[in-house]
């Protein structure tokens, strides 16, 4: 669903934040909107794409099924994610109709789909921690080393802001 307010306030916001040095990090809806704000494009609708997977969830299964692991995703040598997660795949959920379609010129790929499908970008030569993920992280997070090494290099990077601001 297309929310315009939203769009007219995370669009404007997201390069401006990153600008100042204000750590982001973009999950699902805000990794396309920091691809689009920063000048890249979006596949509306990836599962009519052939040769590519069906990144969708399906609604009709229980939370723990729509969010649980759906897919690898290769992680790119010498990344923040690589360096995070110490190994170079990792199992995600997948729950997202549209990706990225043309990637903005300022980011660089940290992980793709087996399909090839782009899954994690970072803002390159942002000042502080920049990076954005079309996985939810966030599900059963405290189970999940990578996804709490996440955090944690998100949640320093904003301390580390706030003691300097």
């Amino acid at each position: 669903m297309h929310d315009a307010a939203r769009d007219a306030t995370t669009l404007a916001l997201i390069p401006r934040a990153v600008g100042a040095g204000i750590p982001v990090f973009g999950i699902c809806r805000g990794f396309q909107e920091v691809n689009v704000a920063m000048g890249g494009t979006l596949t509306q609708r990836l599962h009519e794409v052939p040769g590519l997977l069906d990144h969708r969830d399906d609604s009709e299964q229980p939370l723990e099924v729509q969010y649980g692991p759906a897919h690898d995703v290769t992680l790119e040598p010498g990344g923040i994610l690589s360096r995070l997660a110490g190994k170079s795949r990792v199992r995600v959920n997948s729950l997202h109709t549209q990706g990225v379609e043309r990637l903005a010129p300022d980011l660089i790929i940290e992980a793709r789909a087996p399909d090839g499908v782009i899954e994690a970008f970072r803002v390159k030569d942002a000042p502080r921690f920049a990076l954005a993920v079309q996985w939810h992280p966030e599900w059963q997070v405290m189970s999940d080393s990578f996804s709490r090494a996440m955090f944690a290099a998100f949640g320093a990077a904003s301390r580390e802001r706030a003691q300097h601001k």
